[in-house]
């Protein structure tokens, strides 16, 4: 078994909590160290202090949507890899804004397979 220090550490931002834990749960079943956290504001506290190397967050969250947290956690860690997915119609919005101030992120649709998400996390 690898030491924790030579596991990815993924952050998990969802404001549904179960989704958040299970995708924990999946991802630390298959090598990496995963925390969740249920909010925007607290995706980039604990990028403060976690330093992950990627970050999985919804897109629409109340206090601070998916796109700005990885605006700032960007700007923090710049070599974090940000995917982020969501269920709703208002997330192309969203990342419309987002490009349009220079920032590119990849989206998953929600509900996300498991299998997809780690091939997109092994790439």
């Amino acid at each position: 078994m690898p030491d924790k220090a030579s596991k990815p550490k993924v952050l998990i931002a969802d404001d549904e909590r179960v989704i958040a834990d299970t995708l924990v749960m999946i991802l630390n079943q298959s090598g990496f160290e995963a925390r969740a956290v249920y909010s925007g504001e607290k995706a980039v506290e604990l990028a403060t202090v976690f330093k992950p190397d990627m970050m999985i967050s919804d897109v629409i969250m109340a206090d601070l949507n998916g796109i700005d947290a990885a605006i700032r956690i960007r700007a923090l860690l710049p070599s974090v890899k940000i995917l982020l997915f969501s269920g709703q119609a208002a997330t192309a919005d969203l990342l419309e804004k987002a490009r349009a101030e220079g920032y590119e992120f990849e989206i998953l649709a929600k509900p996300v397979h498991p299998q997809d998400l780690l091939s997109k996390l092994r790439s």
